[in-house]
């Protein structure tokens, strides 16, 4: 298996998986909250369409984690702040 971090922690994904796979797969169903409320989000529609999954991949803010294929080394960062 493969790893990236995320927050600073090593996560294992399996090849083929993408950030919110491999996320879930390690049994994180929610990493931002919202700015309203500061409500837990995750995966929704798992297709891009929402904004529900947004994460910081390698620096670039407001990535959708069920778009983006899982990488070894890549640093992923939770979001807690108002990208909605």
């Amino acid at each position: 298996m493969s790893r990236f971090s995320v927050d600073g922690e090593p996560l294992e994904f399996t090849e083929g998986q993408t950030v919110a796979a491999a996320l879930v797969a390690a049994g994180r169903v929610a990493w931002r909250t919202t700015r309203v409320g500061r409500r837990p989000r995750g995966v929704f529609c798992g297709i891009g369409v929402c904004f529900d999954c947004l994460l910081t991949i390698d620096g670039a803010a407001g990535q959708r984690a069920c778009l983006i294929p899982a990488r070894a080394g890549m640093t992923v960062t939770t979001q807690e702040d108002d990208d909605e």
